[in-house]
């Protein structure tokens, strides 16, 4: 299963770096740099209390003035004929006709009527024709294994008592994917014809995968009001940018020669980009399609507070009264939903590169026998619940809870272990979170912005150092440094560990197939299992504060490290191997002199998603007490103060930036020096 959280696209490296002695002088500015970080730190503010504390009086009032701008634009704004609302209300209107229509087809069934007058005219489908239909479109794309596999996860959501809810998150799916892949796949082409165009759209691409989600659900919420239609668009937002950068890269692999065919048959421009390029880049496409659909589902709670309702409403009701077995039981459900619609989406990837059959004459029944058994099994599905409206939704004295296994194992863990998982938490908390958390906190925010600069220009050049240098300052600027050190703290040591756990069992799992096979299983279940859910049973075993979010983020954030070690020792090329014990190599020093040296670059992008992962997960945690970015962010929302989430959310943005950016360009100076 794909990653759910795509990297940021790699920097390359500037050919700014410069000659020798220009990096033998950065790096002595650097060192000299954090020695007199080091000196302030432990002299205090005795030096100069701005170079600690950044004066309010030199703060940029961003927060003022973005709030003030989205009230003009909510208020005041118009383009002649009708304002800024009115197109708001316009696109609301256009989403809404395809949800309901999804949603009375899966949940609600047709009704005539508003609100509690409102009477069901027509059932829902029958979850029966539902699992055949699902089951249908597994045999299509993958034949029975899959088929079979569709059937057993939409059957544990009926059997499990989750049906109801399920229908509604895949109705908010089905609306939010083919919207998002459709304007994905249209600025993805503009961006592959326009090179000026894909430059400037790249800065708000980065933004929209960094921006934490709460962010943007405050002007969303203005824009659009409260309800499913705001949480499609939040949805959108975030699940968009992949589709449009595997659209440029799909489009940029297409072989030349098919390029030259098409000119050479006198094809139009037009005829080009839809008859020849698209589908010769079809398996790229269908592969942007799959991270729309699993970043879609992944968003599935965040947009249950602003009404979205389903699976994530479930998830988010259980964690804010603490039932443990009710949020894992809703989170399996995302599981296995996520299952089956990312399996059959990598199956018709699959299907979409490989050679298509010659064209088909006779009938239409002969041409799209799979096209009319769908609609045929739909109809079917309406007419049994017409019928018999027990059909329409599984029997509930059928159905099975595990919420109770799950709610008990927590309590015996507390009633054993209380004294030891106390002891953990506190040893920790003492002797590694606050000192380093009093020490970030305490080192001066100008020395910072100076060795991240120079940093920057150490791996990447002068582009990099500017970047570098001039987010972080931005960060000091706006006033939110007290709060980004917090987020760098937690972040850093999540990393840390995650990438301490995860790299020895990427390592160990890259030598054993079969161990490989079943780890695959649970890191697809910990990246498609909602972040929410993380965060329950680390509360009821260590209640609220800092070391509870490390552990929901190390967690969430484990596997990235786990895949990408795996990925780049399999990637070694097994000659060298050879060579290496040819020359009388121990086991040791083949795994790290060669094996590991060789995979470096794959272990950083590996540890570039680790970061992501983490800064992703650090804002959930803001609902179990964190004095963070995320918990400013959270804030935000609580009140409706765009400005100020913003202002936060582009802040961890920034941060993310920066990590990404160095790593990438970390990556890339390791390749040089291996090749």
């Amino acid at each position: 299963m794909s990653t759910i959280l795509p990297s940021i696209e790699p920097l390359a490296p500037s050919s700014e770096t410069g000659t020798v002695p220009a990096r033998r002088l950065s790096s002595l500015l650097l060192a000299l740099t954090a020695a007199a970080s080091l000196v302030a730190w432990w002299a205090g503010p005795a030096i100069g209390k701005w170079a600690f504390d950044y004066p309010r009086a030199w703060q940029i009032p961003a927060a003022r003035h973005i709030g003030g701008w989205m009230k003009w634009l909510v208020n005041e704004a118009s383009f002649g004929l009708f304002s800024f609302t009115d197109f708001t209300r316009f696109l609301a209107a256009l989403i809404d006709l395809p949800y309901t229509l999804a949603l009375s087809l899966l949940s609600t069934g047709f009704l005539s009527g508003q609100g509690s007058a409102a009477v069901q005219i027509v059932p829902p489908l029958s979850f029966l024709g539902v699992i055949a239909l699902v089951g249908l479109m597994g045999y299509h794309a993958g034949g029975r294994r899959l088929s079979a596999l569709m059937v057993f996860c939409f059957g544990f959501l009926a059997v499990f008592g989750q049906w109801t809810s399920a229908m509604v998150t895949l109705a908010s799916i089905l609306v939010a994917v083919p919207i998002g892949v459709a304007f994905g796949l249209l600025l993805g082409l503009l961006a592959y014809r326009l090179p000026l165009f894909e430059r400037a759209i790249a800065p708000l691409l980065d933004l929209m995968q960094t921006i934490p989600i709460f962010a943007y659900l405050v002007p969303i919420l203005f824009f659009f009001g409260f309800g499913p239609t705001a949480a499609i668009v939040g949805t959108l937002i975030y699940a968009m940018p992949p589709m449009v950068r595997i659209t440029v890269l799909g489009l940029r692999a297409v072989p030349s020669e098919i390029r030259d065919l098409g000119h050479m048959v006198g094809c139009s421009r037009r005829q080009m980009t839809w008859k020849v390029m698209v589908p010769s880049a079809s398996d790229a496409l269908m592969v942007g399609v799959n991270q729309v659909i699993m970043l879609s589902l992944n968003m599935v709670i965040i947009a249950s507070m602003i009404g979205a309702g389903g699976l994530g409403f479930d998830v988010l009701a259980a964690l804010r009264r603490l039932d443990i077995g009710a949020g894992l039981q809703a989170g399996f459900a995302i599981v296995a939903l996520a299952v089956a619609l990312d399996r059959v989406s990598q199956a018709y990837a699959k299907k979409a590169g490989t050679s298509a059959p010659a064209g088909l004459s006779g009938n239409i029944l002969q041409r799209h026998p799979y096209l009319i058994a769908s609609v045929g099994m739909i109809g079917i599905g309406l007419v049994a619940s017409l019928l018999s409206p027990q059909l329409a939704a599984y029997p509930e004295a059928l159905t099975l809870s595990t919420g109770t296994f799950w709610n008990e194992v927590v309590k015996w863990i507390n009633v054993n272990f209380f004294d030891v998982l106390e002891a953990v938490r506190t040893t920790i908390l003492i002797h590694l979170l606050v000192p380093l958390k009093r020490f970030l906190g305490e080192l001066p925010w100008i020395g910072v912005v100076v060795m991240l600069a120079l940093a920057g220009y150490r791996l990447g050049g002068l582009r990099l150092a500017l970047i570098c240098g001039a987010l972080s300052f931005l960060i000091a600027a706006t006033g939110q440094w007290e709060k980004a050190m917090i987020t760098v703290y937690l972040c850093g040591i999540a990393v840390v560990i995650a990438s301490l756990i995860g790299i020895p069992i990427g390592i160990v799992a890259a030598e054993r197939e079969r161990l490989w096979r079943w780890l695959q299983v649970v890191i697809d279940t910990l990246q498609t299992l909602p972040s929410f859910v993380y965060l329950m049973p680390a509360v009821m075993l260590f209640r609220v504060g800092d070391f509870t979010a490390l552990i929901a983020i190390v967690a969430y954030a484990v596997a990235p490290a786990i895949r990408y070690t795996v990925l780049g020792l399999e990637r070694v090329d097994p000659k060298v191997v050879e060579a290496g014990r040819a020359m009388g190599c121990t086991p040791w020093q083949i795994l790290t002199k060669i094996k590991l040296k060789l995979a470096l670059p794959e272990i950083m992008l590996g540890l570039n998603q680790t970061i992501m992962f983490a800064l992703s997960m650090l804002v959930i945690t803001a609902l179990v007490g964190t004095r963070d970015l995320g918990q400013e962010v959270y804030i935000a929302l609580t009140k409706a103060d765009t400005g100020r989430g913003l202002v936060a959310g582009l802040a961890v943005a920034f941060i993310a930036i920066i990590a990404d950016r160095m790593i990438a360009a970390g990556a890339a100076r390791v390749r040089e020096r291996i090749a």
